[in-house]
This record gives C-alpha cells, sequence and structure tokens, in this order.
C-alpha cells in the first residue's frame, strides 16, 4: 500500500468556515492525503491531545460551531499558542463561500442551520458568518467554494498539499494599510508606499487597485515597472531555496497607506505572475475584505 503521507507537510491543519462552505469535504481530502483527521473535537480536549505522545502524522482538525465549547476567542487563543511552540507549524485554512451560494445549498439539501435550528437558513449564516470574522482574518489561506463542487475543492486541497516529490510550498500574498500593523505570520514585507498614490488621481479613490485603471494609474511612473521587476526577481529566488528547505507555505506581504490601491495592485500583479510560473497562490486584501464585512453588516442592519 502506498503511504500519501506528505513528508513535508505542517505539523497541524486546523480546518475552519462556516457551516456549508465545504469544511468537512477538505477534511475529508486531506484524510485521502495521509493526514489523521479529528472532526468536531472540542477545543478544550486540544491541549491534551498535543502534550500527549508525539504525532506520527501530521494531523488535521476540523472546527466549527458546532464543536462542543466552541469560542471564537477560545479558538484564536489556541491559534497563538501552537503558532509559539517550536514543535509545531499550524496552518489555518478558512474554506468560505458567498452569502448566496450558502443559502442555495441549505435550499438544496433543506437542512436546517446549526445557528437557526428553527428559523431561516439566511439568518444562521449571517450570523454565523459574523462571529467568524476574527477567525477568517487569522486563516494563513482563504479558499472560496464558491461554484465549486466537492470534486473541485478536493482538486483545490490536492493542489495545496501534495506534489510530486512529496514537498509543495504555497504561497499566500497579502496586501495591507501600515496603519493598521503588519499582518501576523509574515514572512516576507515589501513597502508600497513610494508608489504613485491613486488616492489623488481623479476619480480613482473611491476604487481599489483591483480596478484596471488603478493598475495603470501606478504603473505610469516608471519606477513601478523596475520596483515589480526586481521583486519578482527576488521573490523568483527565495521560493525554490524555501521549497528545498522544506518549508510548506510562505506569506509574503505588500503594504501601503491605506492598504487599498498601490499594496493591492502589486498583490494582484505577482498573484498572477506567480501562478502563471506554476505556484499555488492564494490572495488576502485584508483592508478590503475588513471594508466589505463592514458593509455587508450596515446592510443587514
Amino acid at each position: 500500500m502506498t503511504d500519501t503521507t506528505p513528508t513535508t507537510a505542517p505539523s497541524i491543519v486546523l480546518v475552519t468556515g462556516p457551516s456549508g462552505a465545504g469544511r468537512s469535504t477538505a477534511i475529508n481530502a486531506l484524510e485521502e492525503l495521509g493526514y489523521e483527521v479529528i472532526d468536531n473535537l472540542p477545543l478544550s480536549l486540544l491541549p491534551r491531545l498535543l502534550d500527549g505522545p508525539p504525532l506520527s502524522r501530521p494531523l488535521a482538525l476540523g472546527l466549527d460551531v458546532r464543536n462542543r465549547d466552541f469560542g471564537v476567542n477560545a479558538l484564536i487563543e489556541i491559534i497563538d499558542q501552537l503558532s509559539s511552540r517550536p514543535d509545531h507549524d499550524p496552518q489555518v485554512r478558512y474554506v468560505d463561500a458567498d452569502e448566496e451560494e450558502l443559502v442555495r445549498r441549505y435550499s438544496e439539501t433543506r437542512r436546517r442551520h446549526p445557528l437557526a435550528p428553527a428559523g431561516s437558513p439566511l439568518a444562521g449564516i449571517i450570523k454565523e458568518r459574523e462571529l467568524l470574522l476574527p477567525v477568517r482574518g487569522r486563516a494563513d489561506v482563504l479558499i472560496n467554494t464558491t461554484g465549486l463542487t466537492p470534486h473541485d475543492l478536493r482538486a483545490e486541497i490536492d493542489r495545496w498539499f501534495a506534489s510530486e516529490d512529496g514537498r509543495h510550498l504555497g504561497v499566500t500574498l497579502h496586501s495591507f494599510s501600515y496603519k493598521r500593523g503588519l499582518p501576523r505570520g509574515m514572512d516576507i514585507v515589501m513597502d508600497c508606499r513610494f508608489l504613485r498614490n491613486p488616492h489623488w488621481g481623479p476619480n480613482l479613490r473611491a476604487l481599489d487597485g483591483r480596478d484596471a485603471s488603478v493598475a495603470a494609474y501606478i504603473a505610469e511612473v516608471q519606477r513601478c515597472d523596475a520596483y515589480f521587476d526586481q521583486v519578482k526577481s527576488l521573490i523568483d529566488l527565495l521560493l525554490p531555496a524555501h521549497k528545498d528547505e522544506g518549508k510548506t507555505h510562505l506569506s509574503i506581504g505588500f503594504g501601503c497607506t491605506g492598504g487599498q490601491h498601490r499594496s493591492v495592485a502589486m498583490t494582484e500583479q505577482m498573484a498572477s505572475a506567480l501562478a502563471k510560473d506554476g505556484w499555488q497562490v492564494s490572495k488576502r486584501h485584508r483592508e478590503i475584505e475588513r471594508r466589505d464585512a463592514q458593509n455587508n453588516k450596515g446592510q443587514q442592519g
């Protein structure tokens, strides 16, 4: 029988996200890759598990609101504790889906939402998404399953955790605002504040770096292309080196003043370039995610 255990996998993968987004499918896919899987373990028992005998293979834990004694603060505290221990390499995978997609899935299966067993699934979905926002912000990788079949999600998990030589490196690119501090867990941080600022450009302030007109405005200054090329060359040098050393995940941050324009544009451009080179890439736009969450909360209120 072939041993499918990843040889340089993170020792612990925490898989969480809103109900109906595909967390169970992701957990099952990890089990097929050789992970020891424990689903819905009470959080109070996790320290006892980790203080026991050393892990013989990577561990994947499925965590959501159905866990006994589940609490967002308790989960974040556990993430912090694991990150501080040299004998563990924890990674948090947040499996998410758009609100409309979650409503559709609950409607098709006629399941009751765990946070609204006597009400509409939408009420439970809204409540759970708001509850999990702090955990979402702490995730190393965000996997949006909107439009994905279970087979597609399994393939996505395979791409992140399996490779022909048993060594795989996933890259997460983060955009952020220096005013709000650096995101946790950054391995490399690049400063974009010297680039041309679309905040002062006509009709660009309300847009963000994902818009083509914003990216074009930033790129009009010659140093932008030179900066991108130099950073790309550095990353091209570092990624294979980190992979050869057995690292399974690398977080790279691009920061600017507000986290809306320059850092977002650089993150988008770099993500496209690295994906074209064959790297497994995930993008996180911290300030945009925060803004969208606040807007959604205001609309729902």
